[in-house]
């Protein structure tokens, strides 16, 4: 093909129309739809019927267990299942513990959920990677529901409450509900804590499994990393100020509403002159010891061989201190209280709260979920092996339905404790089973003696685990560099969920996400390429040099699809870039029609020397539609066109043909072409004249074409 597109011309000869005849493919013509009773039937039978086959399968499919377990390699996998579960299951207990402060419940409940949790996943699940259990932000979120509630039935704030059993200012109504929903009569704050919590673990749980059952596991990527960095960091910063109070041994209740961060530190200011020093003494030795030795784990986590657990040892060591110093009768320092052994019989949710609390579940649900699937994803593709979101939204489901009968809270997989299952050898889900199993011990043998464990070295273990999160401040500049938009995202959901309100940060995360997506397309403009000179090649002239401009024959190109809420801004787009609006040059035209046409007066001699009559010359201003016959749109980039799309596409065809500018397009996919069909974009056996597979087909073919100065049908 030769170099130079505008040596070709009719004149070239038979050879050269040969060499540039345009590329026609017949479409494959599909088969027509069928009838939607049909397709409804099909379906029914598909779905309906039942072969021990397709029972096995469900059933396999179901519980994951059935089919892995079966294959265990025992020899080569359960050294390092036993060394991850027993790691991870001391590490499990103090911050079971220490997480039920965040939730607003007895520290019992923590060991209970985080046992339960690790053995329905283990179950259910199809990670073989992830731990399960507690995690920080869920806990925030179910223990703001919590004391919400608490505060509208009327009981005390904590602090107003001795040891935490008082049942002042009960309304009639909670009473009986209580009564008939299976809580039970004279149900005191920390008994309708544990229901509220329960409650709402079991709403998530449904919605949970709900989506599952929908096969909606694929929203978890509207959910970018980007926004749940932002959720958690935000977070983050509510659950650092929220353990402040425990630091100092601060009885204040726990602020309602929106800018709770504002008001908790106002609180906390308002009374340190109660600081207990007891408790601040105990929290800054903890600080100073767990700090440096959690550096020293990270630090050193590929030459250890399992992390070392110094919480763990800060634990026994504050409650053996605690309980010989007397810390709570002498110096009134707040404790742990009395952990019962054993298990309490399951209760059902209390039915009459779902409706308060349907809204809050719904946020802990996504929540959960996006935090699980992501994980579970990521460590799959570490290890080369997949995972179903839509069968990890039934484990973490039931693994929030089924312990919420035993006065649970809310669970999901936890960063941190995952990298340390991974970092110890863990290959299966059996790992999850051995961390029950020590989870077990500790209920039904040791649980009862961390009664004196002061709540401040709680809250220490609570602020340390937050370093992770707190470290993303520090990689903000680099992550402006590498993506200002996701940097953006990231910077909104953290400052909204921590300086307004938690869950209404993941909303405006999502919806800034959304925002954004469109404003890429909003800001798209498009742009005029021009041709290499020895290659069938165009790209934008403003992003590569030594192209050459297709001044006859204009080459255009739009990096977005056209659709509803951007077809505006196309065809401004383009009428700029080409030069030439149409309906500018129309109107011009029709002004110029319709004044006085300006006239030069030319005078001339006769012979004899006399002069004649003047004669009228017209003198027609230049128009723009001169130096532009026709132009070629590039649709490569545009991935799909809805109806507003391709009438903005008939209006540039139309607009552009009224001034006697030809448009072709070139390079359309299959989905855009198929939209165009549809909306009778061309005319009857025209569609080999106005568009092209390739932009040099196009561009061949307007040049060719006869030069016209006025309008031509279309």
């Amino acid at each position: 093909m030769p170099s130079d597109e505008s040596s070709a011309s009719p004149e070239d000869g038979p050879e050269c129309d040969l060499h540039h005849r345009p590329l026609i493919l017949e479409r494959v013509e599909k088969d027509p739809p069928e009838a939607f009773k049909t397709v409804l039937t099909q379906r029914l039978k598909k779905h309906c019927s039942c072969t021990p086959q397709k029972a096995k399968s469900k059933l396999l499919g179901f519980v994951p267990i059935l089919s892995w377990l079966p294959r265990y390699q025992c020899k080569n996998w359960i050294l390092g299942d036993a060394m991850s579960g027993l790691i991870v299951g001391i590490l499990l207990v103090p911050q079971s513990i220490a997480y039920s402060l965040l939730a607003s419940q007895d520290p019992i409940y923590g060991l209970y959920t985080s046992f339960f949790a690790s053995i329905i996943y283990a179950i259910l699940g199809t990670s073989r990677h992830i731990s399960v259990g507690i995690f920080g932000v869920l806990c925030l979120l179910v223990g703001q529901v919590v004391d919400r509630e608490l505060a509208l039935a009327g009981y005390p704030p904590e602090s107003s409450s001795s040891s935490g059993s008082s049942s002042l200012n009960i309304s009639g109504d909670l009473l009986a509900g209580l009564t008939n929903g299976s809580a039970g009569g004279g149900c005191d704050r920390s008994c309708y804590a544990i229901t509220v919590g329960a409650t709402v673990t079991f709403t998530a749980g449904v919605y949970q499994v709900l989506m599952g059952l929908l096969q909606v596991g694929f929203v978890s990527v509207y959910l970018s990393n980007s926004l749940l960095s932002g959720f958690a960091t935000g977070a983050s910063l509510t659950i650092l100020t929220s353990q402040f109070k425990y630091l100092l041994g601060l009885k204040i209740p726990r602020p309602q509403g929106w800018f709770t961060l504002f008001k908790t530190w106002f609180s906390i200011f308002s009374h340190l002159g109660q600081t207990n020093l007891c408790d601040l003494i105990t929290s800054l030795v903890c600080l100073a010891v767990l700090i440096p030795t959690k550096e020293i784990n990270d630090r050193f986590k590929s030459k250890l061989k399992a992390p070392i657990p110094f919480e763990l040892f800060v634990v026994i060591i504050a409650t053996v201190a605690s309980h010989f110093g007397h810390f709570n009768t002498e110096y009134g320092s707040g404790v742990a209280g009395d952990i019962p052994t054993g298990f309490l019989p399951p209760q059902l949710p209390l039915w009459s709260l779902i409706p308060n609390v349907a809204v809050d579940a719904f946020s802990i649900a996504i929540v959960g979920f996006a935090i699980t699937v992501s994980l579970s994803e990521m460590f799959a593709k570490k290890h080369g092996y997949a995972v179903d979101a839509n069968q990890e939204m039934y484990a973490i489901g039931f693994c929030n339905i089924l312990p919420s009968f035993f006065r649970c809270f809310t669970t999901s997989a936890a960063l941190t404790k995952t990298l340390v299952k991974e970092s110890t050898g863990c290959q299966t889900q059996v790992s999850g089973l051995v961390s029950a199993l020590v989870l077990l011990l500790v209920l039904l043998l040791i649980a009862p003696l961390f009664y004196s464990l002061q709540k401040c070295v709680l809250a220490v273990i609570i602020v340390v685990n937050l370093r992770g999160a707190l470290r993303k401040f520090l990689d903000v500049p680099q992550m402006w560099r590498a993506n200002r938009v996701d940097t953006f995202i990231w910077l909104v959901t953290m400052a909204t969920s921590a300086l307004v309100n938690t869950e209404l940060g993941l909303l405006v995360g999502v919806l800034v996400s959304a925002f954004c997506v469109l404003a890429r397309t909003q800001r798209v403009s498009v742009e005029q390429l021009g041709r290499a000179d020895d290659r069938e090649l165009y790209e934008g002239l403003t992003t590569y040099r030594g192209l050459r401009r297709q001044n006859a024959v204009p080459v255009f190109r739009y990096n977005a699809p056209i659709y509803y809420a951007n077809q505006s801004l196309f065809k401004k787009s383009l009428y700029k870039s080409v030069g030439l609006d149409p309906l500018r040059e129309k109107a011009r035209r029709l002004k110029a029609s319709k004044k006085k046409r300006p006239t030069v007066e030319v005078k001339g001699l006769q012979n004899d020397g006399k002069e004649v009559a003047s004669v009228n010359l017209i003198r027609e201003e230049p128009s723009p539609s001169e130096h532009v016959s026709s132009l070629v749109l590039d649709c490569s980039c545009v991935l799909f066109l809805d109806t507003a799309g391709v009438s903005a596409l008939k209006e540039v065809q139309k607009d552009y043909a009224e001034v006697g500018v030809r448009v072709v397009l070139a390079q359309c996919n299959t989905s855009v072409l198929d939209s165009l069909e549809r909306g009778e974009y061309f005319p009857e056996n025209q569609q080999n004249e106005m568009f092209f597979f390739t932009i040099d087909d196009a561009v061949h073919f307007v040049q060719n074409l006869p030069v016209s100065n006025g309008n031509y049908e279309i």
